[in-house]
Protein backbone atom coordinates (compact mmCIF):
# COMPACT_ATOMS: atom_id res chain seq x y z
CA UNK A 1 0.00 0.00 0.00
CA UNK A 2 1.03 3.16 -1.10
CA UNK A 3 1.18 6.39 1.34
CA UNK A 4 -1.06 9.26 0.45
CA UNK A 5 0.89 12.66 0.11
CA UNK A 6 -2.19 13.93 1.83
CA UNK A 7 -1.97 11.54 4.99
CA UNK A 8 -5.64 11.23 4.63
CA UNK A 9 -7.23 7.54 4.42
CA UNK A 10 -10.62 9.47 2.92
CA UNK A 11 -8.69 11.16 -0.05
CA UNK A 12 -7.76 7.69 -1.62
CA UNK A 13 -8.80 7.37 -5.47
CA UNK A 14 -11.29 4.45 -5.69
CA UNK A 15 -13.41 3.46 -8.35
CA UNK A 16 -16.94 2.34 -7.43
CA UNK A 17 -18.06 -0.22 -9.53
CA UNK A 18 -22.27 0.17 -10.74
CA UNK A 19 -24.58 -1.63 -12.87
CA UNK A 20 -25.51 0.41 -15.82
CA UNK A 21 -28.79 2.00 -15.00
CA UNK A 22 -31.65 2.98 -17.58
CA UNK A 23 -34.76 4.50 -17.42
CA UNK A 24 -36.01 6.54 -14.38
CA UNK A 25 -36.80 9.99 -14.15
CA UNK A 26 -34.27 11.60 -12.55
CA UNK A 27 -34.83 14.64 -15.12
CA UNK A 28 -38.58 15.05 -13.43
CA UNK A 29 -36.83 14.89 -9.61
CA UNK A 30 -37.86 18.41 -8.28
CA UNK A 31 -35.06 19.99 -6.03
CA UNK A 32 -36.00 20.25 -2.07
CA UNK A 33 -34.11 23.05 -2.12
CA UNK A 34 -35.93 26.08 -0.22
CA UNK A 35 -33.02 28.74 0.20
CA UNK A 36 -29.95 30.21 -0.84
CA UNK A 37 -27.00 30.51 -0.15
CA UNK A 38 -26.11 26.77 1.33
CA UNK A 39 -22.75 27.01 2.25
CA UNK A 40 -22.41 28.00 5.65
CA UNK A 41 -20.40 30.60 5.67
CA UNK A 42 -22.33 32.30 3.72
CA UNK A 43 -25.67 31.97 5.31
CA UNK A 44 -26.69 34.34 7.62
CA UNK A 45 -27.68 32.95 11.04
CA UNK A 46 -31.04 34.76 11.30
CA UNK A 47 -32.34 34.07 7.48
CA UNK A 48 -35.71 33.45 7.69
CA UNK A 49 -35.53 29.81 6.34
CA UNK A 50 -33.82 28.86 9.87
CA UNK A 51 -37.09 29.99 11.55
CA UNK A 52 -39.28 27.05 12.93
CA UNK A 53 -37.44 24.83 10.81
CA UNK A 54 -35.60 21.60 10.52
CA UNK A 55 -32.21 21.86 9.75
CA UNK A 56 -30.11 19.34 7.70
CA UNK A 57 -26.61 20.45 8.20
CA UNK A 58 -24.43 18.24 5.58
CA UNK A 59 -20.90 17.71 4.33
CA UNK A 60 -20.50 18.67 0.80
CA UNK A 61 -20.10 15.36 -0.43
CA UNK A 62 -23.27 13.82 0.69
CA UNK A 63 -25.42 15.18 -2.23
CA UNK A 64 -23.22 13.38 -4.45
CA UNK A 65 -22.35 9.93 -2.90
CA UNK A 66 -26.27 9.94 -2.11
CA UNK A 67 -28.28 9.12 -5.31
CA UNK A 68 -31.79 10.49 -3.05
CA UNK A 69 -30.54 13.15 -1.08
CA UNK A 70 -33.30 15.70 -2.19
CA UNK A 71 -35.63 13.34 -0.86
CA UNK A 72 -34.12 11.19 1.63
CA UNK A 73 -32.59 14.19 3.87
CA UNK A 74 -32.92 17.43 2.07
CA UNK A 75 -36.89 18.00 2.04
CA UNK A 76 -38.51 20.05 4.39
CA UNK A 77 -35.38 20.82 5.60
CA UNK A 78 -33.29 24.21 5.62
CA UNK A 79 -29.74 23.36 4.60
CA UNK A 80 -26.24 23.77 5.65
CA UNK A 81 -23.32 22.74 3.74
CA UNK A 82 -19.46 22.73 4.85
CA UNK A 83 -16.41 20.86 4.77
CA UNK A 84 -14.33 20.20 7.78
CA UNK A 85 -11.42 19.35 5.88
CA UNK A 86 -11.52 21.96 3.25
CA UNK A 87 -13.31 24.77 4.73
CA UNK A 88 -11.67 27.13 7.03
CA UNK A 89 -13.46 26.22 9.95
CA UNK A 90 -12.74 28.50 12.76
CA UNK A 91 -15.98 30.29 13.33
CA UNK A 92 -18.29 27.53 12.60
CA UNK A 93 -19.10 26.42 15.61
CA UNK A 94 -20.23 29.69 16.95
CA UNK A 95 -22.07 30.56 13.94
CA UNK A 96 -24.13 27.26 14.51
CA UNK A 97 -24.61 27.92 18.31
CA UNK A 98 -25.95 31.47 16.80
CA UNK A 99 -28.28 29.74 14.78
CA UNK A 100 -29.41 27.25 17.11
CA UNK A 101 -29.82 30.26 19.58
CA UNK A 102 -31.61 32.94 17.32
CA UNK A 103 -34.11 30.69 15.83
CA UNK A 104 -36.78 27.80 16.99
CA UNK A 105 -34.89 25.14 15.73
CA UNK A 106 -36.91 21.93 15.61
CA UNK A 107 -34.45 19.54 14.81
CA UNK A 108 -31.17 18.98 13.71
CA UNK A 109 -29.75 16.27 10.95
CA UNK A 110 -26.11 16.12 10.41
CA UNK A 111 -25.31 14.20 7.05
CA UNK A 112 -21.54 13.14 6.90
CA UNK A 113 -19.50 10.61 4.87
CA UNK A 114 -17.62 7.78 6.38
CA UNK A 115 -13.88 9.03 5.73
CA UNK A 116 -12.41 10.16 9.06
CA UNK A 117 -12.16 13.69 8.01
CA UNK A 118 -16.15 14.44 7.74
CA UNK A 119 -16.03 13.20 11.66
CA UNK A 120 -15.01 17.02 12.02
CA UNK A 121 -18.40 18.21 10.95
CA UNK A 122 -20.24 15.91 13.08
CA UNK A 123 -18.12 17.23 16.59
CA UNK A 124 -18.63 20.74 15.68
CA UNK A 125 -22.32 20.69 15.02
CA UNK A 126 -22.57 19.16 19.07
CA UNK A 127 -19.93 21.25 19.99
CA UNK A 128 -22.21 24.46 18.69
CA UNK A 129 -25.58 22.92 20.52
CA UNK A 130 -23.82 22.33 23.63
CA UNK A 131 -22.73 25.92 23.13
CA UNK A 132 -26.15 27.27 22.24
CA UNK A 133 -27.77 26.39 25.55
CA UNK A 134 -30.88 24.36 23.54
CA UNK A 135 -31.87 20.73 23.90
CA UNK A 136 -32.83 20.21 20.16
CA UNK A 137 -32.85 16.77 18.92
CA UNK A 138 -30.05 15.57 16.91
CA UNK A 139 -29.30 12.69 14.28
CA UNK A 140 -26.32 11.92 12.45
CA UNK A 141 -26.74 9.74 9.34
CA UNK A 142 -23.18 8.45 8.04
CA UNK A 143 -22.90 7.83 3.79
CA UNK A 144 -20.74 5.39 2.58
CA UNK A 145 -18.79 6.48 -0.67
CA UNK A 146 -20.43 3.90 -2.66
CA UNK A 147 -23.70 6.07 -1.51
CA UNK A 148 -24.95 3.54 0.83
CA UNK A 149 -26.20 4.80 4.22
CA UNK A 150 -24.17 3.35 6.98
CA UNK A 151 -26.47 3.80 10.36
Amino acid sequence: MSTLGCGCPGSMARVIEREETTGGTVANTPSELRQWPVQLHLVPPTAPYFANSDILISADCVAFALGSFHRELLKGKALAIACPKLDETGGYAEKLATIFRENAVKSITVAIMEVPCCRGLDVMVKQALGLSGKDIPLETIIIGIDGERRN
